[in-house]
């Protein structure tokens, strides 16, 4: 195990003697579920700015916080945790870490008979009985803790009990259902960003907390925590935070909040403030379809950002029995709005919720593929607890795992079979459409072979399985091993479709796709002026392509084929010949830029090695050297190449 930034939030010790009126040291952990953007100990560092700021005691604890990974050696945490010498642990429960987290409390306990456990997050607020019977936890917070866990603390350091304290289960306490009231106004806590507890995650990413709640009653989801309420943070603490970010070197910021744009006005404010303010941050939002106007769509357009859309299904019948409503003519109206202003969104999709069935998992799939979203996020139905679907499972014939992560097993509508078949539906729409970035022609070719979209990944699928590659995952694979995959794939099915001859135009498409988005991941290089480029002898240095720059050969010519747009792979097999053309694909002044070449440049590129001097190269290609000089201060002051 890596020992992940144990100690990440640290203050200075002091004893902790129970009964006495001294303080104690509350050691929080993490456990992510892996390395993102998202690890960020957001909830410890809100209970201790809240533990700081309280004044209920004489002299604030000690509080200390260690992160973990899910895989990581409980037994190496354990002793991590031990060695931080705290009075009190305390874990946050979600769907992920819950069995880790029981498991690392026992060892903990056998390891340390005296020290307090507790346990607070959506697991231990959505099942306190099942936490409680499962672990060895001594309380457990329910709902939000930043009011809960110092007035727990004060009881603690003069010998109290917790007994019939809101917020708090415990064994043997009648009232310890009651769950707190959440906090009416997020402005009387205090930030965890200006705080500074953050500072050592906020350049490699960080979650940035808007507001809490969900007005909606998706009934699979515990977003809300059973409640229908929003509460915002003020615009002004907001602003705030982003400059405090921003100042912090922030590059990454995803956006905590379930509906961005549920307030309309609210969302232009914020989207104007980060336009002004973070022009350079990317950030990640949720937001509702419905709700998007033209407006929102033109700001989202003008920052850095991605959005994540809930379409769950898109059969009527299935929404209103998840409590949802689903007007399949307005989603398609607003999606619109993104993809006329060019904005990266993707969408949500549940399989397995009431009244679903795998052919209306499929036709939700259609749906989805042709509105152009950038990526799918699928998932089988979890039946989590707390939600209104946990509730009515057995009504409704739900059989689930009865742990994390709770998976629908099989229902009336959707057997065990076909559950199966959806699950390789959501790792070929993985590997194919998502991670191989296949949105700008996708709808194209699957047209041109006659196929639905789910059509097409079934075809993905089962040729997986025929090549031998039936299990594996997307994680498995590298961008450049997904490209050969799609490469192969569709010279599999456009010969079987007697399709061969809209082949070498499909695979241009696919092949220039992916090297943009390749030019468009990698860093720019530093390039010359084109001052300093225009007086260069470039011809006397050995030079090399820039890491950045990509090289291709098409069968059409490439730019004719990008003026097409989408795909249609029949009109332009009949109106283009395929002529053939060779291409540099690079990053440059913010875009990706796309140079069509003669072959011999083309050549000259494809042959710098980064130590022959360039005059040779572009001899031994019979290059007239006037010309290969010309081109080379043109490619220099691209940063297509740079000195070896």
């Amino acid at each position: 195990m890596t020992r992940a930034a144990e100690c990440v939030i640290e203050w200075k010790a002091i004893p902790f003697q129970q009964g006495k009126h001294t303080s104690m040291h509350l050691h929080l952990v993490t456990i992510h579920a892996f390395r993102s953007a998202q690890a960020v100990p957001l909830a410890a560092a809100c209970l201790k700015a809240s533990l700081d700021a309280h004044a209920g005691r004489t002299a604030p604890p000690e509080v200390t916080c260690a992160e973990f990974f899910s895989g990581d050696s409980l037994e190496e945490a354990a002793d991590a945790i031990l060695a931080a010498g705290a009075d009190m642990v305390g874990f946050c429960l979600y769907v992920w870490n819950r069995s880790a987290c029981v498991s690392l409390a026992e060892r903990l306990r056998k390891e340390s008979p005296g020290l307090t456990l507790f346990a607070g997050g959506p697991e231990a607020t959505a099942d306190p009985d099942g936490v409680l019977a499962e672990s060895r936890f001594d309380f457990l917070v329910l709902g939000e803790g930043e009011v809960t866990l110092p007035e727990a603390a004060d009881r603690l350091a003069v010998g109290a009990s917790l007994q019939g304290l809101a917020g708090i289960a415990m064994r043997g306490d009648e009232n310890f259902r009651r769950r707190r009231a959440p906090v009416a106004e997020l402005s009387g806590l205090p930030s965890p960003y200006l705080s500074g507890l953050l500072d050592e995650h906020i350049p490699g990413g960080v979650l940035w907390q808007l507001s809490r709640g969900c007005p909606f009653g998706c009934e699979f989801c515990f977003d809300g925590m059973g409640g229908r309420s929003v509460r915002h943070q003020p615009l002004e603490r907001l602003e705030r935070e982003l400059d405090y970010l921003v100042a912090r070197g922030a590059t990454q910021v995803v956006a905590l909040d379930s509906t961005f744009n549920l307030d309309g006005k609210r969302a232009t404010t914020l989207l104007r403030m980060i336009r002004r303010k973070a022009p350079e941050v990317h950030f990640h939002f949720e937001v509702r379809a419905e709700l998007l106007d033209l407006e929102q769509a033109q700001l989202f357009a003008q920052v850095k950002c991605s959005l994540q859309i809930g379409l769950q299904s898109a059969d009527q019948e299935v929404a209103r029995a998840a409590g949802r409503s689903q007007d399949n003519g307005v989603f398609i109206d607003k999606i619109g709005l993104l993809n006329r202003e060019g904005v990266v969104f993707g969408l949500d999709l549940i399989y397995g919720l009431p009244a679903d069935s795998l052919r209306r998992f499929r036709k939700t799939l259609d749906f989805a593929l042709s509105l152009y979203p950038n990526s799918l996020a699928i998932f089988p139905l979890a039946v989590l607890p707390g939600t209104k679907l946990a509730a009515r499972a057995r009504e409704l014939g739900l059989k689930h795992r009865p742990g994390p992560p709770y998976t629908l097993l099989e229902s009336p509508s959707f057997s065990s079979a076909d559950m199966a078949e959806a699950k390789r539906l959501t790792s070929a729409s993985d590997i194919f459409y998502s991670r191989g970035k296949a949105v700008a022609w996708f709808n194209g070719i699957t047209a041109a072979l006659g196929m639905t979209p789910s059509g097409f990944l079934q075809g993905f699928a089962d040729w997986l399985t025929e090549t031998g590659n039936g299990n594996i995952a997307e994680t498995d694979l590298r961008d450049e091993e997904i490209w050969q995959l799609q490469r192969q794939c569709l010279s599999h099915l456009f010969k079987k479709r007697k399709a061969g001859r809209l082949l070498a135009a499909a695979l241009d498409f696919v092949d220039y796709h992916y090297l943009y988005a390749a030019a468009l991941m990698a860093p720019a290089p530093s390039r010359l002026s084109r001052r300093s480029a225009g007086r260069s002898d470039l011809l006397q240095r050995p030079l090399a392509l820039a890491a950045s720059a990509r090289l291709a050969v098409f069968s059409y010519e490439i730019i004719d084929l990008l003026e097409w747009g989408e795909p249609d792979l029949p009109l332009i097999c009949s109106t283009l010949q395929p002529v053939g053309s060779y291409a540099v694909i690079y990053p440059g002044s913010g875009r990706v830029a796309t140079e069509s070449l003669a072959e011999p440049y083309y050549r000259l590129l494809e042959n710098l090695d980064g130590k022959t001097p360039a005059y040779r190269i572009a001899d031994r290609l019979s290059l007239p050297r006037e010309d290969a000089l010309e081109f080379l201060r043109f490619a220099a002051g691209e940063g297509i190449v740079v000195s070896g």
